[in-house]
């Protein structure tokens, strides 16, 4: 008899792709200004060179365990007391930095200042943007009532709190928040799904698990033996990762709980 829901938090609560997006669009925009640069192609180019300098970094595997992608090291502070992010703290203003900076000059413009100008903008952007999926609060609210709330999110304690900052509303819902980077191993690891059962005192048998991502909220899932619901609000075709349950908005839980 499930009693416990544990949700994902970054693009299935939170929409934070179009948070990214927006983010980028609004950051390119300046540069479009000063210099008449597609706006797009920017948004492309920076994206591409954060990636490959994220990917060259001591720290690159520990982000990847637990989980914490590039776009997030363009925003982050990543003020947690622990040895890599503390790297990560130390890494992060000049990894901005040369993702702006090397993205300008893949379109011609080699302003190094302004680089750094466009890398203070993002985060500012990115922080007055928080955009949360319509269905959220009134799914959250009505659950809140039949079922203890859980929230198992991959990420750095810093920056996902400031996510929940800046969308106050959230945490209320919930009786447990479990971020990875505080537990020390990221889904789709079994330990971590293991860990969101022991706090919330249930078995797999009570537990449904709800996020967007295949390889790292389904996959985890899977692997401890909790059932998992697949929000597939993009369509995409599934892969050998195979959910339980497949939803494309979160009022469809509602079908799912009810039998």
């Amino acid at each position: 008899m499930i009693n416990t829901i544990i949700f994902d938090l970054d693009d299935t609560l939170l929409w934070d792709k179009k948070s990214v997006k927006t983010a980028f669009e609004e950051t390119c925009q300046l540069a479009n200004e000063k210099y008449g640069v597609d706006p797009e192609q920017l948004e492309e180019a920076v994206r591409e060179e954060a990636r490959k300098l994220y990917q060259g970094y001591e720290t690159y595997e520990f982000t990847q365990m637990i989980g914490i992608n590039p776009f997030e090291g363009l925003w982050g502070n990543f003020l947690d007391d622990h040895t890599y992010f503390k790297k990560m703290a130390e890494i992060v203003p000049d990894y901005r930095k040369d993702a702006w900076t090397n993205g300008l000059k893949k379109m011609g413009i080699d302003d190094e200042g302004f680089g750094e100008y466009l890398a203070e903008q993002f985060p500012i952007n990115r922080k007055k943007n928080p955009f949360v999926y319509e269905e959220t609060f009134s799914v959250l609210k009505k659950l809140k009532n039949d079922y203890q709330l859980v929230m198992l999110t991959n990420g750095s304690p810093d920056l996902q709190n400031t996510k929940l900052t800046i969308t106050p509303e959230l945490k209320d819902y919930f009786d447990h928040i479990i971020i990875s980077g505080g537990f020390g191993k990221g889904k789709p690891d079994p330990s971590i799904f293991e860990h969101a059962l022991e706090t919330a005192g249930v078995t797999k048998d009570e537990a449904l698990m709800v996020g967007d991502n295949l390889m790292t909220d389904i996959l985890g899932a899977n692997r401890t033996g909790i059932q998992s619901v697949w929000i597939n609000r993009e369509n995409k075709q599934p892969t050998d990762v195979q959910p339980t349950h497949q939803i494309k908005h979160l009022e469809d839980l509602y079908t799912i709980l009810n039998n």
